[in-house]
């Protein structure tokens, strides 16, 4: 293993070296960088062109520039010692550089992570329900979205899921004709998922219609979108119903040690939340460490009532109830950050959803309300960036899961008398997964190349900006400071990809 991480990391060096070089000398030669000068008339015309060129190194061959900056950039393995130079306006790159990655970052992360469970969950009820409707819906909408330019799905978002929405929150109401259209959207949806004979479809599709409408309703009776909160009877029905899907697809449900440790953790949580809550709505208490301590606390006591529970399934038991802790512990922050939403609202005279920057200047408000401040800013981007990779990824894992099903040793599994459950999420979909980690580490290259048009559209002032502007004024630099985050992002997730192959095929070695 270490001679493979080794020789992999040698490769990878040589190519960041070859390939940083002739993106610096491409940038370079791309235009005049003395070009807008060349033009001025003020007296002081000569002064500004030698002191660009003094801090650009102008006067020294694109070589020589590259061998300066490659020593500098070469100090970023030890910690402050970075130095990627100066842009065109003697500005620190390097500075420059450590306020951008965290803003694209943050997009960037958000979109993949959402994108992968989204797309490979599709994924697999896809192929499960192969030749049905549902299957078929799913394969437009991914070459749907697969074919939508990037920008244009952040203008339609911006129009219809901004603008729009922030006009109908100025009276929040459902109305009866847009309930029953959202119901009957709902009964398709549900029906296709589920799955089964005919008539167990039309009880599914009559039960989720019923529920949706009636949920609508109520919820515009009693003004919950101007006012929402899960509430403690939400928050506990959601986290039992969660403990019950955890154990049904971890261990299933006759394993009935892994579903009572299960419920223990969920009805743990949600005893906890009413000490919990007014706790962390104090502003004294109110952090994102002390939410972090407390899902520590929640993931020994999940622990510990697996391991009590769980019998001879401990383990099985152990990881179902820390997956429903996790589960009841976002419930509870999702139910603070929506009791936040109406001072927020004020805050932005109620425009809720925003269309332009990485946060609101100047937000004076709650830990909460800036935590809902940045995750109103960081929708849209995260959507238009998400859709597209969400198609690739739903189309990957169908086809890897289809033919994963096909293979022998899953038709000897089910001889054998296992569960479909069994079969399909312990035989199946962990080999399907393979393929799917090289296209995650792929893909991250691919993703942060369409942030840089995200990031321009919805004016963020992130990495991308850095590389827009670098390349209109033909300054390598930021350029090259850019492209480093991007390239090492790559390497690094690529040799990740490499050890998880181990991990999840014991059969592939790494010597």
């Amino acid at each position: 293993m270490a001679v493979f991480v080794v020789r992999r990391l040698f490769v990878s060096l040589l190519t960041l070296f070859v390939s940083s070089f002739l993106v610096y000398v491409l940038v370079a030669f791309s235009g005049d960088p003395l070009a807008d000068l060349r033009t001025d008339t003020s007296t002081a015309r000569e002064a500004k062109i030698a002191h660009r060129i003094e801090v650009m190194h102008l006067d020294q061959p694109v070589p020589q520039r590259f061998v300066g900056w490659l020593g500098g950039a070469a100090k970023c393995v030890v910690p402050g010692r970075c130095d990627l130079g100066q842009n065109r306006v003697d500005q620190d790159v390097t500075a420059l550089l450590s306020q951008a990655v965290g803003v694209t970052l943050r997009l960037v992360l958000a979109a993949i992570l959402l994108a992968i469970v989204l797309g490979v969950s599709v994924g697999l009820i896809s192929s499960l329900r192969q030749y049905s409707g549902f299957d078929y819906t799913i394969t437009f909408l991914a070459f749907l979205f697969f074919s939508l330019p990037v920008f244009w799905v952040a203008v339609l978002l911006k129009q219809y899921l901004a603008i729009d929405v922030n006009n109908w929150y100025e009276d929040p109401r459902v109305g009866p004709i847009t309930a029953v259209v959202l119901a009957v959207l709902s009964a398709l949806t549900w029906g296709a998922i589920i799955g089964g004979s005919s008539r167990r479809r039309w009880i599914v599709r009559g039960v989720a219609g019923v529920a949706t409408f009636g949920m609508l309703s109520y919820l515009s009776s009693v003004n919950w979108f101007r006012f929402p909160a899960l509430g403690p009877g939400l928050i506990t029905v959601l986290s039992f119903g969660a403990a019950v899907g955890i154990a049904f697809l971890v261990a299933g449900l006759g394993r009935r040690s892994v579903l009572y440790s299960c419920l223990a953790t969920a009805a743990v949580g949600c005893a906890a939340q009413f000490v919990v809550t007014p706790w962390l709505q104090d502003p004294k208490w109110a952090s994102w460490l002390n939410v972090l301590l407390l899902l520590v606390v929640a993931l020994l006591v999940a622990t510990a009532a697996g391991y009590l529970i769980g019998g001879l399934d401990r383990d099985q038991a152990i990881r179902a109830s820390m997956m429903t802790a996790v589960v009841t512990g976002a419930l509870i922050v999702t139910d603070l950050v929506l009791r936040s939403v109406p001072g927020y609202a004020d805050l932005v005279n109620g425009r809720i959803f925003a269309t332009i920057g990485d946060s609101t200047p100047n937000l004076v408000g709650t830990f909460w309300q800036h935590q809902l401040d940045i995750f109103t800013h960081l929708l849209l981007p995260t959507l238009s960036i998400m859709l597209i990779s969400f198609a690739t990824y739903s189309r990957y894992s169908r086809a890897t899961m289809l033919e994963v099903m096909n293979q022998d040793y899953v038709r000897t599994a089910r001889s054998k008398g296992l569960t479909e459950r069994t079969v399909v999420m312990r035989h199946a979909f962990r080999n399907a997964l393979i393929p799917l980690t090289t296209l995650a580490a792929i893909d991250l290259g691919a993703v942060i190349g369409g942030a840089v048009i995200t990031e321009y559209v919805f004016g963020w002032q992130g990495m991308g900006q850095l590389f827009i502007v670098g390349l209109l004024q033909t300054d390598p630099n930021p350029v090259m400071g850019f492209y480093l985050v991007t390239a090492v992002s790559v390497v690094v997730f690529n040799l990740l990809a490499d050890l998880t192959y181990a991990y999840l095929d014991p059969r592939i070695r790494l010597s």
